[in-house]
């Protein structure tokens, strides 16, 4: 499970009780996603996030900024198609880095395992609340990136407890989530029972 952060969904929780909610739940990563923030007040909300998952041994990942994500120390960053270009974003991070990249179909998935992408996202799958005019890629393109790439495929959008056997029904295994895991009342409830529908699945392959 692959947590996004939607802080307009926190309900007066702070980030760091947050945070800790996720590692209940059994989190081991979360992907800082704020794009109305200035500057400063981004970096320093990515010190508090690098603070706080470095104490339950969570990975960091910043949404389009690898030059946020370096000065706080971050695991990696995430990038859009319209961000910097993924070999400009390892020159910054470096080798070891995550680095993710934002796709909507396989063509595109394809060209960013070919420019070093640690991991790509597809989506959005489903109509989601968090991008409200996107346009819906479906399942099928997430389906088809499993099979063709080498590298870890993610997906995202609109994904809730009650469609979520069906994407796992692609393959994939890394599932992004805002608005069904921060819009929750209890983000550890919340991101339990999405992690046991994974693991589940997982458990039935093998």
């Amino acid at each position: 499970l692959y947590p996004v952060t939607g802080r307009s969904l926190f309900g007066g929780r702070s980030d760091a009780e947050v945070i800790t909610q996720l590692a209940r739940g059994g989190a081991g990563i979360v992907q800082l996603r704020e794009k109305n923030l200035c500057d400063k007040d981004l970096f320093e909300l990515a010190l508090l996030y690098r603070r706080e998952t470095k104490k339950h041994g969570m990975t960091l990942i910043i949404n389009d900024r690898p030059d946020i994500a370096r000065l706080s120390k971050a695991d990696g960053v995430h990038l859009g198609l319209d961000d910097l270009p993924i070999k400009g974003a390892r020159e910054i991070m470096g080798s070891e880095a995550i680095i993710g990249a934002s796709c909507h179909s396989l063509e595109q998935a394809l060209n960013a395992q070919r420019q070093g992408a640690s991991y790509v996202n597809i989506g959005p799958l489903f109509p989601t609340p968090t991008k409200p005019d996107a346009v819906t890629v479906g399942i099928e393109p997430a389906r088809q990136s499993v099979l063709k790439l080498k590298i870890p495929v993610t997906v995202m959008g609109g994904i809730v407890e009650g469609n979520i056997d069906e994407v796992l029904l692609t393959g994939v295994r890394h599932i992004g989530v805002i608005t069904a895991i921060f819009g929750a009342e209890d983000i550890a409830v919340a991101v339990g029972r999405l992690s046991r529908k994974i693991q589940n699945q997982v458990r039935t392959e093998n």
